[in-house]
């Protein structure tokens, strides 16, 4: 069982641009997109998962990107200090909310970081964007925090302006990528790491066929990604098909709008929210 935070999209708008995906002239229907989102939160709790809600927050419209928003380790939750302006106010919710559910160390990142956006966690290390968003200095900070080692990777291409759209975690020691979106020496990183790393084609990464989220067995993703789906059960996964096209508008899908809460192992005497 895994477990989620997510947050309703009920103030979801696109009203100014801070990647290529947002349009602020082309009409977005808060509506849909709820409707987007319940579908994803029902099937998380369909497959056995709990899904805890933090609730949105007026004149936030891209607070359902909850992934953005923290990176949870053991119990310890490194809050966001987002990049824009129009984001920033969201780290105050994600720092009450956690203190109020018994997470035992909680902090805001010193370095602009936003979260599970550009660190994603990948069995014992944790992978690290930077090059848009995050800043570099932030990766030795999670290093730090969460005393797992951290391999940084360099962004290139500004539709893939966090790593969670240009790389998603399968298992601990598997993962999916577009290699176009990394520099030359990111790409040879991720293929000493990962040699059997899924490879996703130019069509399904422009799909947000990456930003997706896998519990070991299943992988929910952008149902656009068809040679994806078609890797990943070739592979032995249990792919799912998602249709977030109005929360794509602002330039997010399945990972964005999830972030994973990861408690302490059982045998730890922290607290476990």
């Amino acid at each position: 069982m895994r477990h989620y935070l997510m947050v309703r999209p009920r103030y979801f708008d696109v009203e100014y641009s801070i990647n290529p995906w947002m349009d602020p002239a082309k009409p977005t229907d808060t509506e849909l997109a709820v409707t987007q989102w319940e579908w994803l939160r029902d099937l998380y709790l369909d497959l056995g998962h709990r899904v805890d809600l933090l609730d949105p927050r007026p004149g936030l419209p891209d607070m359902v990107y909850a992934a953005n928003g923290a990176t949870v380790v053991n119990g310890r939750a490194l809050v966001a200090r987002f990049r824009h302006h129009y984001r920033r106010p969201e780290s105050a919710a994600y720092l009450r909310w956690f203190a109020a559910h018994g997470f035992r160390d909680v902090r805001q990142a010193r370095w602009t970081n936003e979260g599970e956006g550009d660190l994603l966690v990948a069995g014992s290390r944790i992978l690290a964007g930077s090059g848009f968003r995050t800043d570099p200095r932030a990766h030795e900070e999670a290093a730090e925090f969460f005393g797992l080692p951290v391999v940084g990777l360099t962004l290139t291409d500004p539709r893939h302006y966090h790593l969670d759209t240009a790389l998603a975690v399968l298992a601990d020691d598997l993962i999916a990528y577009w290699p176009e979106a990394f520099t030359e020496d990111s790409r040879r990183q991720l293929e000493r790491l990962y040699p059997d790393a899924v490879i996703a084609s130019a069509a399904d990464a422009a799909a947000f066929g990456l930003n997706a989220v896998s519990d070991g067995r299943h992988v929910i993703l952008p149902q656009a990604a068809t040679r994806l789906t078609a890797q990943l059960r070739e592979r032995g996964f249990e792919p799912i098909g998602a249709d977030l096209s109005e929360l794509l508008n602002g330039g997010g899908s399945v990972k964005c709008c999830t972030l994973e809460l990861r408690h302490p192992p059982a045998s730890d005497p922290g607290v476990q929210p």
